[in-house]
């Protein structure tokens, strides 16, 4: 089974508008309301490619209710963690003449409440999958995926972390099955600017060196990059269309990594998640297997 995690899932709450003008009442001609987090990304594109995984997280409140109702009834199976008190955040993402968005914080996230976390973790077994995305809210300790990857260090968990930074930099000796971060984030990590893809490759391979079993670097209108577990090179190009979404796009492309990889091999995995990845970034939402299908036959 495959298994995500969104430490802090929301409602995201999109308003379309005309030019904003600050100080104003400005009204919307549109709303559209998306219940999400990196880790319910990947859930649901998963469920767009035929596979199944359980939803794992916090959720508190409202909001949290309304979270857990509308991934349900999206056909994802669900195990959160319920927090007595606060909400769950509301996202606001207004889309006008230029994209602004209002994240809010998060409920406060008691120690028993993690520990709860850790025991629905203790039922992973041998085979499963973990999904780890995105950034630790600061209501939770900054090492939580070192210690979810430390706690799952005797089982033969498969565990995927899309993240960038120290984050990414301290797991790496827990030897995650696969990284992602982009080109961007790459250099970061380094303290250099990455040139061309002679340069990605050098410093997805120290990536490698350094732990990870498989690291997949998406480099935006260059396509993308995968070093597998056998230290080969795989590349792809990028999917032709109009970019309307700037949400949900890589952790569309994990989800479609992974569906490829548990249907062909490499290539095909890498193919699956630039068309995944590509058909959210050209919807308003998330990638639909319609929109991926049509995708991955330009690849």
């Amino acid at each position: 089974m495959i298994y995500t995690v969104t430490f802090n899932p929301a409602v995201d709450y999109v308003m379309h508008t005309g030019k904003m003008k600050t100080g104003l009442v400005n009204r919307s001609s549109r709303e559209e309301i998306y219940f999400g987090g990196k880790g319910i990304n990947v859930s649901l594109v998963l469920k767009e490619l035929q596979i199944e995984s359980v939803a794992l997280g916090f959720v508190a409140g409202f909001t949290g209710d309304a979270i857990e109702k509308g991934v349900y009834e999206k056909g994802i199976k669900t195990d959160f963690v319920h927090l007595e008190k606060g909400f769950s955040r509301i996202n606001v993402k207004i889309k006008s003449d230029e994209e602004t968005e209002l994240n809010g914080q998060g409920p406060d996230i008691p120690v028993e409440k993690i520990a709860e976390l850790f025991k629905k973790l203790d039922l992973l077994c041998d085979g499963d999958m973990l999904v780890l995305a995105g950034s630790i809210p600061n209501t939770l300790p900054d090492d939580m995926y070192e210690k979810i990857l430390a706690h799952l260090e005797n089982k033969d968990v498969k565990v995927v972390v899309d993240s960038s930074g120290k984050l990414l930099l301290k797991v790496l000796s827990y030897r995650p099955f696969l990284v992602k971060p982009n080109d961007i984030e790459l250099g970061e990590m380094f303290g250099v600017k990455l040139e061309n893809i002679d340069d990605v490759e050098k410093y997805a391979r120290k990536l490698k060196e350094m732990g990870a079993v498989n690291v997949l670097v998406s480099m935006a209108e260059k396509g993308a990059l995968l070093i597998d577990e056998r230290g080969k090179m795989h590349t792809c190009g990028v999917c032709k269309g109009e970019v309307k979404n700037s949400v949900g796009a890589g952790d569309s492309m994990v989800a479609g990594f992974i569906a490829g990889l548990l249907k062909g091999d490499y290539d095909y995995a890498l193919k699956l998640g630039t068309a995944s990845g590509g058909a959210t970034a050209f919807s308003e939402g998330l990638a639909t297997a319609k929109k991926i299908e049509k995708l991955i036959l330009q690849l």
